[in-house]
């Protein structure tokens, strides 16, 4: 009962790190039917392209061993062994290929709908593998009545195509006892075969159901809380008391980075009140002149205080300034739309330099 309300509280649909996070620990989606259809498949092409030739193949080595009968030796234990070994190393070369391909066929099967990773979680020791009350769950809750449907449908399937095809081929199943006995496994391969067929055709509708159910499963039992996602997203952002610290962080290093190149300022522009722009502009090494620093309010005084601290002259243009201030950024060139302004700025900057070494 304690469990419920917890499952009720999962309305979310679970988010993509959850979903790679149960991917990395082999919690995959898996449709077994689909390995079982892999399986009818590559036994329907072993029946139709393979066993007319690995049945004649052991009919001749079977032949040949009767035939020569007289010529074998069996007088001891070791001839025996050594026959053994023929037919059983015989039989090995004409099963080989068949059960190359069933494997082939299981592998395509998983590889279809999830790639390959070795995941050692998977054979990790968990109690919940052999807890009773974990396994009473798995048979009798809903995956156990999914899996018995699917097996109550199989069996279906495979009593009406079986009822269907030798209801088909009950004239020819009669007839045969007036046949050679030699056609009789031509006649028997033909009718697996087709039995094979009809049930890999009926299951398809099983199979596209069963991988359709996995997924919606499988995403089903990722659902989370809304305070699962809360946290998640929270734990994915970055607390945002920490993130606002940081923010608060930079910014005064970015502060005393930018107070700290006040002094290389030629001027400074200022709005008496409010705005205060650092311009420098040296002749040689600067493209154009660019903006060491800036600021309003009472970081504009501070710009201002600590230029006349450094003897760089600090010149009012309220528009001059706003508009530095609004288009420009710490550490860039200003825009060409700008030159002439500045240039005139510099020019009675230097020609105020002039006068005062003249003074002097």
């Amino acid at each position: 009962m304690s469990e419920r309300p917890d499952e009720d509280s999962k309305t979310e649909d679970a988010t993509e790190k959850k979903q790679r996070d149960a991917i990395e620990k082999g919690n995959t989606p898996q449709s077994r039917e689909m390995a079982t259809l892999a399986s009818l498949l590559g036994a329907t092409c072993i029946l139709l392209f393979m066993a007319t030739q690995s049945t004649y193949g052991l009919t001749g080595n079977l032949k040949h061993a009767f035939v020569h009968i007289d010529v074998i030796k069996l007088s001891n234990s070791a001839d025996a062994i050594n026959i053994m070994v023929h037919f059983v190393g015989k039989a090995g070369e004409l099963m080989l290929p068949p059960l190359l391909l069933l494997s082939l066929a299981g592998i395509a099967a998983s590889m279809a709908q999830n790639p390959i990773a070795i995941i050692l979680e998977r054979v990790r020791p968990q109690a919940s593998r052999i807890s009773i009350s974990q396994g009473w769950k798995r048979i009798f809750g809903k995956a156990g009545l999914v899996e018995l449907f699917k097996a109550v449908a199989k069996i279906a399937v495979v009593i009406s195509v079986c009822a269907f095809v030798l209801k088909m081929e009950t004239g020819r199943i009669v007839n045969s006892m007036l046949l050679p006995a030699g056609s009789i496994p031509g006649l028997v391969l033909e009718l697996c075969a087709k039995l094979f067929v009809g049930v890999m055709l009926a299951s398809l509708v099983i199979v596209m159901a069963d991988f359709a159910w996995s997924r919606h499963k499988w995403r089903f039992d990722l659902r989370m809380t809304k305070q699962e996602v809360k946290d998640e997203i929270k734990q994915a952002d970055g607390d945002p008391i920490v993130k606002a610290r940081l923010r608060s962080l930079q910014r005064d290093r970015k502060r005393h980075r930018m107070m700290a190149d006040v002094p290389t300022a030629t001027v400074i522009v200022a709005n008496p009140t409010h705005y205060s722009v650092a311009v420098r502009y040296q002749a040689g090494v600067d493209i154009a002149p660019v903006v060491v620093a800036k600021g309003k309010d009472l970081i504009a005084l501070k710009i201002r205080e600590i230029g006349k601290e450094n003897g760089v002259p600090v010149v009012e243009s309220k528009s001059l300034a706003r508009a530095l201030y609004t288009a420009v950024e710490v550490s860039q060139m200003i825009p060409a739309e700008f030159y002439h302004a500045v240039a005139e700025l510099l020019h009675f900057v230097y020609g105020l330099e002039s006068r005062q070494e003249n003074e002097r």
